[in-house]
């Protein structure tokens, strides 16, 4: 027999795993006290059924005491302890799940959780909310978990669902409930709260404009803004954007790893000679999984000749012809945490000079504003871009480009490089102003596009050249988590060669 051993002890020491077989779900204020055993308690780990991948039920995929691939249950609520040390004493923190999107009648698209809900509780299910509240005096916090409960005829459809004993037992849960009852369960822990800090109820973004202006909602998300918006509401986006800034040695190695994975999948690639843009973009997707990651970090950028001057040319759907370039913009994920690479490479195996001495120019830049990836260099990426545009600038005048005026502003249209993590452009709305701290990760990802146009020397005209990593900021030195992606000319002809 094996019970599940992911909830933490409540007690005013470093919280340690526990097993949930010994711990009951009986509330005595902020605290629980083992009173009897879960009714589970005596069920093999064979036969325990949630919601997602557990190490009692998939212990291929997690370690013990792992909530996620990589990250414990410990971890996770030392993240809830952070976030509520920010708050004010006497506020609440109010997140929620991703909701089922719908492609067409019941047919759904893959299910990704949100990024701050993820961050927080490792609950990987849609339906569901968080609260997180600073108790009055300021020393300690409680965490509500309210999640659809177990249904055996929807399940049958459906798949399973981990349920409320599993918010206490598994995710460490104080208090749970049923979501369906979200209205009455979260109006009195809002009417206690001074503030509330979340994000749920400003204007939805991502939509089109007509979804805009109706500002639709589920019924659920209808009686959650109307709890919500009765009371003082602040944003949370700044607060756990604080939280999450620097990353965890659990979430570098997971970053790591896909980063690995990905690399190689790449250096593989270029092995190969490809004839179509689709073809390429299949085999890096299947190469990621088949080598440790969950799936692709985001629609991959397979861009051909002069596709590579449109930044998110994501069509995937032309010819590969020898002479020209391909430039490859993918990634895998791994436990939730991406990899972001770029890279660029002639679609013969063989560099022309032209093709060279450009691709060169990016390529130098990159190791500059690379090695910069470090707290001692004291830069911010806003700084490390300026670095960029200067270092290209300089090059291309040695190319024999006019790079008199804004010439610069054509052909190098996006920002250098953005912070990564559980999101491809992770911690949304955090400044670039800001130095560069030990445990960021960025990419570094310089580019030339020039147009085919008079304008330009005629040997590089329609080129479109970028190379990306992602890096980790140390305090010295810069930790790049994708190098098994080569990059250098040598080695790229190499591999065909």
């Amino acid at each position: 027999m094996q019970s599940c051993a992911h909830a933490l002890n409540k007690c005013t020491k470093p919280p340690a795993l526990r097993s949930a077989a010994s711990i009951t779900g009986q509330p005595l204020g902020r605290w629980r006290v083992p009173t009897q055993l879960r009714q589970y308690a005596s069920v093999s780990a064979a036969e325990l059924q949630f919601g997602q991948p557990l190490h009692e039920t998939h212990p291929h995929l997690l370690k013990a005491g792992e909530i996620t691939p990589g990250i414990t249950a410990l971890e996770y609520a030392q993240r809830r302890s952070k976030l509520a040390a920010k708050l004010p004493k006497n506020t609440i923190a109010v997140l929620a799940a991703s909701e089922i999107k719908y492609r067409s009648g019941a047919v759904f698209y893959e299910f990704h959780q949100d990024s701050n809900f993820f961050y927080l509780t490792g609950f990987n299910e849609p339906e569901a909310v968080a609260v997180i509240g600073r108790n009055v005096a300021g020393d300690d916090h409680t965490f509500h978990l309210f999640v659809r409960e177990k249904d055996a005829k929807a399940e049958q459809w459906d798949g399973v669902r981990s349920g409320t004993r599993a918010a206490l037992d598994v995710f460490n849960a104080d208090e749970t409930g049923d979501i369906n009852q979200i209205s009455s369960l979260l109006t009195p822990i809002v009417k206690e709260a001074s503030k509330i800090y979340t994000d749920l109820i400003s204007k939805p973004r991502n939509k089109s404009i007509f979804a805009r202006l109706l500002y639709d909602q589920s019924p659920k998300e209808e009686g959650l803004a109307k709890v919500l918006k009765s009371n003082n509401n602040l944003p949370l986006k700044d607060v756990i954007n604080e939280v999450r800034n620097l990353k965890s040695d659990a979430e570098i190695a997971n970053m790591r790893k896909a980063g690995q994975a990905s690399g190689r999948a790449y250096t593989d690639a270029m092995r190969q000679a490809w004839m179509k843009e689709r073809d390429l973009a299949t085999y890096l997707d299947y190469q990621f999984r088949t080598r440790g990651c969950d799936s692709s970090a985001y629609i991959p950028v397979v861009a051909g000749g002069q596709n590579a001057s449109i930044i998110h040319y994501t069509r995937n759907d032309h010819l590969l012809k020898d002479g020209q370039m391909v430039l490859v913009d993918a990634g895998g994920e791994y436990g939730g945490y991406i990899t972001d690479i770029t890279r660029t490479w002639p679609i013969s195996g063989t560099f022309t000079a032209a093709q060279k001495d450009l691709y060169n120019a990016v390529l130098r830049t990159q190791r500059q504003c690379i090695s910069l990836c470090r707290a001692n260099a004291n830069v911010s990426l806003d700084g490390l871009h300026n670095v960029a545009e200067t270092a290209l600038k300089d090059q291309l005048t040695q190319l024999g480009f006019d790079m008199s005026g804004n010439a610069l502003e054509a052909l190098i249209p996006h920002h250098l490089g953005h912070y990564i993590g559980l999101d491809v452009h992770d911690t949304p709305g955090q400044s670039r102003k800001t130095k560069l701290q030990p445990r960021q990760c960025v990419t570094i990802e310089p580019g030339l596009y020039i147009p085919n146009t008079e304008t330009y020397p005629a040997h590089f005209r329609g080129m479109g050249i970028r190379i990306e990593d992602s890096v980790c900021v140390q305090e010295e030195h810069p930790l790049v988590l994708t190098t098994e992606a080569v990059k250098e000319v040598d080695d790229i002809e190499a591999l065909r060669n």
